[in-house]
């Protein structure tokens, strides 16, 4: 009898294992204080619905381990939070699931930009100016200011690659923002954007990873950087007196995807409805200053917090939206004519 009842007992608990196994999700995204204001608005209030536990895990927005995990079919990632030129290649190459949105929520209430086949815009963030307002005193205004090592000397700030820095050395070189690709995508501009940046080249100090700009900015490292204005609002959480311009700066989803083939598909998609509505949206902007991409959060904020998205009225005036079609066609081989210019 006691020999049946070890077997019972061991029996049932190999019976739960795949269900315990269901209540695991492991959602990816790229750390930092997104990370953290992602814990406390999406990550803790969804475990206390029961559905899931979330397991998260940061990267640095590597495709090749999703398409690795997809190729191979050991899928160890459910839900990952993807750049907005990832989510389409990602979606043609089949590494993602298709999106039900009647799962999801109304496509209506979301920004255009953010409803996409295989992905849902996470929020909006800007690549912008930013400075250390206990070290320069007289404010820049615009990306010719940027390029201006006479009148505001000292180091600047650049993220090491193409995207952005030739936007922004055309917006210095004097092309409207509402230009800037028309311009971008002819052999001449893109030639003019390059001569623009090999004029900055002597003072320029490259950042990788988006924590380096304030770090770089409170150790007087540089006198201007570019940034993602997220970490500088976090920055500015921290009691540091770090600013931002907002003129010229370029605005970016990020979207949540499904990694084709997760097991878990199920309570992904109950993980991404429940963080794609306007309650837990409204949280998260709460806590980094990044918009909402579901509208309907938008009128859950006071003015505080909405005055510091960059999809406020006066900080999106002369904002650029990124251009991903443009990149996803031309970027390859500006990435290379940068990588081949900057190793000069």
């Amino acid at each position: 009898m006691k020999k049946i009842a070890h077997w019972s007992v061991a029996a049932a608990a190999l019976l739960a294992l795949p269900a315990l196994a269901q209540t695991s999700l492991t959602v990816v995204n790229f750390g930092g204080a997104n990370g953290a204001a992602q814990k406390k608005a999406y990550f803790e209030p969804f475990e206390k619905t029961g559905v899931a536990k979330i397991v998260g895990v940061e990267y640095n927005g590597e495709q090749a381990k999703i398409k690795a995990m997809v190729e191979t079919k050991k899928i160890s990632w459910d839900v990952v939070e993807v750049e907005s030129p990832d989510v389409n290649r990602g979606c043609d190459e089949g590494l993602f699931e298709k999106l039900d949105y009647s799962r999801i929520g109304n496509k209506a209430d979301f920004q255009p930009a953010a409803v996409h086949e295989c992905g849902i815009g996470v929020f909006v963030w800007s690549t912008v100016m930013a400075y250390n307002g206990d070290k320069l005193k007289d404010a820049p205004k615009n990306w010719a200011d940027f390029w201006d090592v006479k009148k505001y000397p000292g180091k600047r700030g650049l993220r090491k690659g193409a995207r952005y820095n030739l936007e922004f050395a055309l917006m210095a070189d004097g092309v409207k923002s509402a230009d800037v690709y028309k311009e971008l995508a002819t052999k001449a501009g893109a030639d003019r954007a390059f001569k623009k940046l090999t004029e900055l080249k002597p003072s320029i100090q490259w950042w990788e990873a988006g924590a380096q700009p304030p770090q770089f900015l409170v150790a007087g490292d540089v006198t201007m950087t570019t940034a993602y204005n997220g970490r500088i609002d976090a920055a500015q959480r921290e009691g540091k007196n770090l600013k931002i311009s907002w003129t010229g700066g370029i605005y970016d989803l990020d979207y949540w995807t499904i990694v084709k083939g997760s097991p878990n598909k199920d309570a992904a998609l109950k993980f991404i409805a429940f963080a794609s509505s306007p309650d837990a949206q409204a949280e998260y902007a709460r806590n980094i200053s990044y918009g909402p991409t579901n509208n309907k959060a938008l009128a859950k904020l006071d003015a505080k917090v909405l005055d510091l998205l960059p999809t406020s009225p006066a900080n999106s005036r002369d904002a650029l939206q990124f251009n991903i079609k443009f990149w996803a066609d031309a970027g390859e081989e500006l990435e290379k004519r940068f990588a081949s210019w900057a190793a000069q």
